[in-house]
């Protein structure tokens, strides 16, 4: 029998602070990964092959470390704090250190020598930390939502408030670095040594502290929100001893479960071209497009109507067409658009050409990369509540509770290699001179559809038994 009579959801203040924690982190998050690669190439003049081997290797091991971490909480003994709660605390004082000590790196590589160790090591280290710290903290969020949500039509409702701050907090998140942009009176050179390098250290830093701080708060708000307290009453937990043999063969559990594998080798897919678009944000703009000044804030507007744009349309394709081909059209729209971006190859491009295709690619492409959470979170809550139907019928929500943590870790891993795999790629290609090659830049972006496409393939393999919970309001299968 379940532990529980009812089903739990959050719901009210607890539906809002989980929701909303996933702003703090998101903002944070979204900042560093889309501008610590140009900060420290284009800026503390690093060479893009050392930035991207060290964003790669933290990416590895934070990857490796997802589902250790996962295993570990599905293992550990319920406190009076709960059993994965603690986990975000245990993080969290190393995540906001490396959050901000990374913006001041004591070391500015030589202007004839971008292959300083000594800047490459401190970047190396200081990623690494705040990587595995940050992973803790993420998969702890995300392995809670299968135990705090059990009914279909809740996890809707969570997916859709976390879509929709997630949204909120990648327009501030890149309003800030675009606004110090728009002061720069030569954004072609950044050095540190240059008059316009000088302000983005002064400010880039700064706008990293303050992001820090939102996302210190929105940790706490997080312990706050969840209640654990409901595995007090599993008396039937055994504490499990731990061992190497035994967390590895608890790993591979996801691993063999052919429908949640099909959703993370679709989140490697997106991985690979949501690192994509992150790297090559501000190269496009800068020269490609030969953006000056103001002409840096057309993105902000593209970025709040296309996001909230798209989140709008995909809500109501929800409710009328089930979650998996719903999400196969918004990768499949994604693709086209990203392919039309080859069109910049042409020479004596009209300047009223260039902004409409910038407009309706970036559009495109922000709007399905941020409506994601509006399919995936469903797709894995009810793939891995239909794994622990499989594994144990008799108590679905001990089960549930023991695999978990494995399978976000899971999912945490394979997605992570995506983004690390084509760090290592661009870093390579946008060695030296090619930092600033238009033609180089336009082929990696228009790449992303070559990704989106794949992804498709492996989402369109997802079949459920049945759905978990049925309601009105979504479906998952035709």
């Amino acid at each position: 029998m379940n532990s529980s009579k009812t089903l739990r959801e959050l719901k009210g203040k607890r539906l809002l602070g989980y929701a909303v924690g996933n702003f703090g982190i998101s903002l944070l998050n979204i900042f560093t990964g889309s501008f610590v690669f140009q900060f420290y190439v284009y800026t503390v003049n690093l060479d893009s092959v050392l930035a991207s081997i060290g964003l790669s290797f933290n990416v590895f091991i934070s990857a490796f470390f997802s589902i250790i971490f996962g295993v570990l909480m599905d293992n550990k003994k319920p406190s009076k704090r709960g059993k994965r709660r603690p986990f975000l605390l245990y993080a969290l004082p190393f995540w906001v250190i490396t959050s901000i000590i990374i913006w001041f790196p004591p070391w500015h590589s030589p202007q004839n020598n971008s292959l300083f160790l000594p800047t490459a090591l401190y970047f190396w280290i200081v990623t690494v930390i705040r990587a595995l710290s940050g992973t803790l903290i993420f998969n702890t969020y995300l392995s809670m939502l299968p135990e705090q949500s059990q009914t279909l039509e809740n996890r809707h409702s969570v997916a859709s408030l976390r879509a929709f701050f997630m949204i909120i907090a990648s327009v501030i998140s890149l309003l800030m670095p675009l606004l110090v942009q728009s002061l720069l009176t030569d954004p072609k050179n950044v050095k540190w040594y240059d008059p316009s390098g000088k302000i983005i250290l002064f400010y880039i830093p700064l706008i990293g502290i303050i992001f820090t701080c939102f996302g210190l708060v929105a940790v706490l708000i997080i312990y706050f929100s969840v209640d654990e307290s409901f595995h007090l009453y599993n008396s039937n937990f055994n504490k499990k001893k731990v061992t190497l043999r035994g967390t590895f063969k608890q790993m591979t559990q996801p691993a063999k479960d052919d429908k949640y594998r099909n959703l993370v080798f679709t989140s490697f897919f997106m991985g690979i071209s949501g690192s994509i678009f992150g790297f090559l944000l501000f190269p496009f703009q800068t020269y490609l497009l030969e953006f000056e000044q103001s002409e840096f804030l057309i993105y902000v507007l593209i970025s709040i109507s296309g996001k909230l744009g798209w989140y709008a349309v995909w809500r109501v394709i929800i409710k009328k067409k089930p979650l998996v081909k719903s999400y196969s059209l918004s990768l499949i729209f994604a693709s086209v658009v990203a392919f039309t971006d080859l069109l910049f190859l042409l020479s004596n491009l009209p300047y009223i050409l260039k902004m409409m295709l910038y407009i309706v690619s970036f559009g495109t492409i922000l709007g399905t990369n941020y409506s994601i959470p509006l399919f995936g979170i469903p797709l894995g809550a009810s793939l891995i509540h239909e794994a622990a139907i499989k594994k144990d019928a008799s108590n679905v929500d001990e089960t549930i509770s023991n695999i978990s943590g494995s399978y976000s870790g899971f999912s945490m891993f394979i997605g992570s290699l995506g983004g690390a795999i084509s760090s290592i790629i661009i870093g390579l290609l946008l060695t030296g001179d090619n930092q600033r090659n238009p033609i180089i830049i336009t082929l990696l972006f228009a790449s992303q559809g070559i990704f989106y496409l794949i992804a498709v393939l492996f989402l369109r393999k997802i079949k459920f038994d049945k759905p978990i919970i049925p309601d009105g309001t979504i479906l998952l299968e035709s």
